[in-house]
């Protein structure tokens, strides 16, 4: 059967996958909650859940660097990727080799077209409306308004969520106003920050792992203001972990 992924891409697969590669952490997850765990035979150094996963998977290096020889020995029928995680060369050269399906994903909406796109792939439908009825449920309607805030993936230089991005979506449905208006993940200066006038200045837990000793850097930096760590995985994971979203960002 032919399939579209969410680059407008075409592959062709002949029977529902049984050798899968996952290059994203949040797509490694929903497969296994989509019942497909025994299916995966190779996954990335960050593909962290379910616990102990990564121990009976072959790794194929990270997001951005593929151990090449290892997934051609796994000889995978299916390899499931996202634009902006994955790099685009990598991406382009197992695609010479393999049937590759690739995620693109800004907004909630996008995360359930992906999430059922998944299933159909793999034909897991049944499991795949489920979880996308599941998740509908819980992002029907943003939360009570928390107030401005700044949200940093990086420090030194400091980069910040801003538009068209995943977690500028979920910032908002946490109840939060991004005061950062450029695009994608631009680098700001103390002085850019102050002058945004955030409420809060909330320190992701990845890609950067801000930790508690930085909350004394950052109060130094904006006195002030309300500095929080946050778990980056609720912000930015767009697969079945966002069942667990809404009530982490209830508890903030």
């Amino acid at each position: 059967m032919e399939f579209t992924d969410q680059l407008n891409r075409t592959i062709f697969l002949p029977h529902p996958p049984k050798r899968i590669v996952s290059l994203v952490p949040s797509q490694t997850e929903l497969l296994v909650d989509l019942d497909l765990e025994d299916r995966i035979v190779g996954v990335t150094k960050f593909c962290i859940h379910p616990k102990g996963l990564k121990k009976s998977k072959a790794i194929v290096g990270g997001t951005k660097n593929y151990r090449f020889e290892v997934i051609e020995e796994l000889k995978p029928d299916l390899i499931i990727g996202n634009k902006e995680e994955n790099d685009q060369k990598g991406i382009e050269k197992l695609a010479e080799r393999f049937p590759i399906w690739m995620s693109d994903i800004f907004k909630v909406s996008d995360a359930l077209e992906m999430i059922r796109s998944i299933g159909e792939l793999t034909g897991s439908q049944e499991k795949a409306e489920e979880l996308s009825i599941q998740i509908s449920k819980e992002f029907l309607k943003p939360m009570p308004g928390k107030g401005r805030a700044v949200y940093l993936i990086w420090n030194k230089p400091m980069m910040a969520a801003g538009r068209n991005t995943f977690i500028d979506e979920m910032l908002r449905y946490a109840g939060f106003e991004n005061v950062v208006a450029q695009d994608r993940y631009p680098e700001l200066s103390i002085e850019e920050i102050k002058g945004l006038d955030p409420e809060w200045i909330l320190l992701s837990s990845e890609p950067f792992p801000f930790k508690e000793k930085h909350i004394k850097e950052f109060e130094g930096l904006f006195p002030k203001k309300k500095i929080k760590i946050v778990d980056g995985e609720m912000f930015s994971w767009y697969g079945s972990r966002l069942l667990k979203s809404k009530r982490y960002f209830q508890s903030l």
